[in-house]
């Protein structure tokens, strides 16, 4: 019989495991030692240093760097209790800079592509940096998860997290204006780690931000993520062309490999001859979220391995959703744990505005003005 995880975590909490600590403060003592800690990870190129933050709560145990806002390893309990770390990662900082497919980072100006780099806003058009064949993939060659954040740990009642600042100045990589970003990571006490992004501007531009963990449920380095269990709330998602640029189209699911509305095994229909894949090499698609833009986050995928029982809910106040099936890890690529990396690993589930947004009229705005504040919300939910 499989336990309640909130159950199975009390007797942990208890046990003092609900925190991650290196070294005691006068602050983790009045917050009963929750407050997240830092230790140096390395050292840029040009002697910055990138820091590793370490919080706990709720049975969730996550590791953040400044480097890219990104998720260096999540571990959450098995239906037995065992602790795996689910999420995709380097153990050092130079693999990252060098060799990562954006394991684990905050994305953006523009999370995903946008086709030739190009768009026009209020009449003025903006080539921004092409990085991806002839188009722009997440910001450009040195998008908002190749830059050091600014990181303030938080202790709020029953919450713990990081604030996490980045200003991308009018220019970069080609985008007007200059961008406040405050993008805040959460462990509740139930163990949910919740993502709220923010932002304003000084000039119209265009903003797409979201987080591109590579989740494989079973443990990183455990292989294959198709035999995870998946379903996603949407009727519809948005073909591509051989650049992976969206069509246009708001395709129906039904009939083709896209229809997750009801759970399957995500390797069921990743074979099938079907043009859509064959341009992905596997899936890279995004969904059309049945739910559209919400002002407070409706679940809307869950994702489980069978073997572990690990389960991962996610709810959020965007459109879309990103499914990419980790097609382009190729072997070249060794993780935290000592393992290769192969085709199918792992997976990512990116909560977004659709992928060029900026030329698709049709698809819902992701222009952002003077005056105005960006926010979107993300709930990962995990239980066994």
């Amino acid at each position: 019989m499989e336990l309640n995880r909130r159950t199975m975590i009390a007797g942990a909490a208890a046990a003092g495991l609900a925190a991650t600590t290196l070294g005691s403060t006068t602050a983790e003592a009045s917050t009963g030692g929750r407050t997240p800690s830092k230790k140096l990870f390395g050292k840029l190129a040009d002697g910055t240093k990138v820091h590793i933050w370490s919080l706990a709560n709720g049975g969730t145990r996550l590791k953040v760097l400044s480097w890219g806002g990104v998720v260096q390893s999540l571990e959450i309990p098995d239906r037995h209790g065992r602790y795996k770390n689910v999420s995709l990662g380097f153990d050092n900082i130079e693999d990252y800079v060098a060799k990562t497919p954006y394991f684990g980072a905050l994305i953006g100006r523009y999370g995903n592509r946008i086709g030739k780099g190009q768009f026009s806003l209020d009449g003025k058009a903006y080539q921004v940096n092409v990085n991806d064949g002839a188009n722009s993939l997440h910001g450009g060659a040195q998008g908002f998860d190749k830059r050091v954040w600014d990181v303030e740990p938080f202790v709020k009642g029953s919450d713990v997290g990081l604030y996490l600042y980045y200003t991308s100045i009018d220019g970069e990589m080609g985008y007007p204006g200059t961008l406040k970003v405050k993008v805040t990571y959460t462990l509740t006490r139930h163990g949910d780690w919740r993502v709220d992004y923010a932002a304003t501007t000084d000039k119209a531009t265009v903003v797409n931000l979201t987080s591109h963990v590579y989740w494989n449920l079973a443990g990183e380095g455990s292989g294959s993520i198709y035999d995870h269990e998946l379903s996603i709330a949407a009727a519809r998602y948005t073909p591509v062309d051989s650049g992976l640029i969206p069509t246009g189209e708001l395709a129906k699911v039904a009939g083709t490999p896209f229809d997750f509305r009801r759970t399957k095994e995500i390797g069921r229909d990743i074979r099938v001859a079907n043009q859509q894949l064959l341009y992905g090499k596997g899936i890279d698609h995004n969904w059309v979220l049945d739910k559209g833009v919400t002002a407070r986050p409706v679940q809307v995928a869950t994702l489980r391995d069978p073997s572990s029982g690990r389960t991962l809910k996610i709810s959020t106040t965007e459109p879309g959703l990103q499914f990419y099936s980790g097609n382009f890890l190729d072997g070249t690529l060794v993780g935290t744990g000592g393992h290769i990396y192969r085709q199918g690993d792992a997976l990512c589930l990116e909560t977004q505005h659709f992928p060029d947004s900026p030329n698709k009229p049709s698809f819902p705005s992701t222009t952002l003005r003077p005056g105005q504040t960006y926010r979107t919300t993300t709930i990962h939910s995990f239980d066994a």
